[in-house]
């Protein structure tokens, strides 16, 4: 067994410039102010009090002559006034990157936009960044801000400026990112994850997948810290958060091959070797302490006498034991409870008169000259090889959920029970997760323990696999004017999102009928199978415009074919104007009423007559070929005798303009 520490484990760029400024600021000036815990870690803490530094939690507590410290999360743009109107000296140690969102949240207010923050709303950073703004609103995470632009649409009108806290994971923001890009008109988005978070999150996250145990080093009020665990935990079954060496437990390390390392900005180095040391010296404890599984057996088949495993030929079935011939002077029986792990199934459904069978034996009586055979602990044993050699290989297996318990569920997989923890399950977080019971799921086996016969798997490790299966298949093989069955995903005012295979593409209202329609709820719902075709696409930014308007079909043609001057046609009103009214004769091929045309006698507006979406006769009175221009007429149908409108030209000239 070994220990992988990550390369980018402890102290950050901001965190090590604050501890430096703390450390030469209570050396040089006898003493200083910490307003608040400079970093999180109480060890840093602690040692920084032995400098001179004293902690603080409130400004009541600062003296005019004092010299203060500003942490490395940052502080409230009122505490820091206040300060300075005490004549108090301030020492900013504030993180480089927290000043960065600071002043990103400071220019959106002067400019009058609402500043969107994502990360906790109790860390002191946040809080810090917020108050630049009083406009600031803070969300956890995508759902609370899908929520609020939900409740209020005219939100989604807003300005709004939108940051991430330092240390937020980034599938978080990107989540949230993807939410304002889709429902907001206004928005600018601003990516102030640290580098070296992002960097240590992806590390970390990589090192997780990798190894049968984590252990992840920080204090628990760090943010940064506690998103490690969070990341790690989705990528291994088995997660400890500790403060120091003295938190880890021997138990902890039994039957791992690989232990990964990693720690938080705000843990020193120090403590981060002596974990490691601790972990190394427990692992030659362990593995000196600890016996395989074949060892045990092997010890539990000698009490009996036995434990060799034999082939041999099925020559009776009876309803309680199988005669098997072994080719020897003992003959050999199989009872019925050591035939198969199902209690229930019959001997004759498991085996026939004359298979060749390969089972253990558990007892020999050599005076009676028999002896005693288990095919179901052999089996047990070869199903235990299958899981072991499913996770070294990483090959998906399926099973049935058949419990949920504390945590997760348990899979039946081949008559071996395996956890699956609840973030391992491939749904979402608060799910209920009795409702997978009795489904046949597809997972990977992230641990086995045949000591403890003990198995972990991930249903989520295979969902992911094939999603981003689908998505590069759909990059790879993409191409302008490829067609697609896709189901609609969501829904905005000026079009839909459609999933054509774990890559979402977008179809703008004006691809989604030849008619004109305000709402693309008027044509699809959430849900809905389209036929949809590539307009385009760009590989680096993840976008890909679709269409669902057949082309092939040319609606003026289809008018063209079907009508001439001088027909009558059923047509659809679909927008009054001041000077007429615009009417679809077939879908995509809009005519023209002019108000002159409405009636048989003088009208002030067309509304007065005609409403959207009413059906009406009118006559087709000119047709434009070249410009695809079409006038219809009421009045013609009113009164025979009715003549087009003088101002033909000017009438023309009119709704072109308003067309385009």
């Amino acid at each position: 067994m070994k220990v992988i520490l990550a390369e980018t484990a402890g102290f950050c760029y901001g965190v090590e410039r604050a501890v430096r400024l703390a450390e030469e600021t209570a050396v040089e000036r006898g003493g200083c102010v910490m307003l608040g815990s400079i970093i999180h870690n109480a060890n840093v803490v602690e040692r920084l009090r032995s400098l001179g530094a004293r902690q603080v939690e409130d400004i009541s507590c600062v003296r005019p002559e004092d010299t203060v410290l500003i942490r490395a999360h940052g502080e409230r743009k009122d505490t820091i006034e206040q300060l300075n109107r005490m004549g108090v000296t301030c020492v900013d140690a504030t993180c480089p990157n927290v000043l960065r969102v600071q002043q990103i949240v400071a220019q959106a207010d002067s400019e009058g936009r609402v500043p969107v923050m994502i990360g906790e709303p109790h860390h002191p950073e946040v809080m810090g960044v917020a108050s630049w703004s009083q406009r600031t609103v803070v969300f956890p995470g995508p759902e609370e801000l899908e929520k609020w632009l939900c409740e209020d649409p005219s939100r989604r009108e807003l300005p709004l400026t939108a940051v991430a806290q330092t240390t937020c994971i980034r599938e978080i923001w990107e989540r949230s990112a993807e939410i304002l890009k889709k429902q907001c008109t206004n928005a600018k988005l601003f990516d102030t994850i640290c580098y070296a978070t992002q960097k240590r999150q992806s590390e970390a996250a990589r090192l997780a997948g990798q190894v049968d145990v984590m252990v992840v080093v920080g204090d628990r009020k760090s943010a940064n810290t506690k998103h490690l665990t969070e990341i790690c935990s989705e990528r291994c079954p088995r997660v400890l958060q500790i403060e120091g060496p003295e938190e880890l437990s021997p138990d902890f390390l039994i039957g791992c091959s690989v232990a990964g390392l990693t720690a938080g900005a705000s843990t020193p180095a120090g403590i981060i070797k002596e974990v490691y040391t601790t972990m190394s010296e427990e692992i030659k404890t362990t593995e000196l302490a600890e016996e395989s599984f074949e060892e045990m057996l092997e010890k539990s088949f000698k009490t009996l006498n036995t434990g060799e495993k034999v082939t041999g030929i099925v020559t009776a079935i009876g309803p309680t034991e199988v005669q098997v011939d072994l080719g020897c002077k003992q003959a050999g029986y199989i009872a019925a409870e050591e035939l198969s792990a199902d209690p229930n199934v019959k001997p004759e459904e498991v085996v026939k008169v004359g298979d060749e069978i390969e089972t253990y034996i558990i007892r020999v009586n050599d005076v009676e000259g028999y002896a005693m055979l288990s095919k179901k602990r052999l089996d047990a044993v070869k199903v235990w090889e299958d899981i072991e050699t499913a996770r070294e290989n990483k090959v998906t297996l399926e099973g049935k959920v058949t419990e949920e318990n504390k945590g997760g569920i348990v899979v039946n997989v081949k008559g071996v029970r395996v956890f699956v923890p609840a973030s391992q399950s491939g749904q979402p977080r608060g799910a209920d997760l009795s409702e997978m019971v009795g489904q046949t799921v597809s997972l990977r086996i992230t641990e086995v323990n045949r000591a403890r016969r003990r198995v972990v798997g991930s249903i989520r490790a295979v969902s992911y696999e094939a999603r981003q299966a689908a998505q590069a298949e759909v990059w790879n093989n993409i191409e302008v004017g490829k067609h697609y069955t896709g189901t609609v995903k969501s829904m905005t005012s000026y079009g839909v999102f459609v999933d054509i295979g774990g890559v979402d593409g977008m179809v703008h209202i004006s691809e989604l009928s030849w008619s004109r329609i305000k709402n693309p709820a008027e044509v699809c719902a959430v849900g809905d199978t389209l036929d949809v075709y590539v307009i385009s696409f760009d590989p680096e930014k993840k976008k890909i415009s679709l269409g669902v308007k057949d082309r092939s079909t040319n609606p003026w043609q289809k008018f063209m074919e079907t009508y001439k001057v001088g027909d009558v046609a059923s047509v659809r009103i679909v927008k009054l104007m001041t000077f007429g009214a615009f009417a679809e004769v077939v879908p995509g091929v809009d005519g023209l009423i002019h108000i002159s045309q409405i009636a048989d006698r003088r009208i002030e507006k067309p509304g007065d007559v005609l409403s959207e979406g009413q059906i009406v006769d009118a006559k087709i009175t000119a047709v434009d070929e070249e410009k695809q221009k079409i006038s219809l007429s009421i009045r013609a149908l009113l009164s025979p005798a009715a003549q087009e409108p003088e101002a033909e030209t000017e009438v023309e000239a009119e709704a072109e303009e308003v067309e385009e």
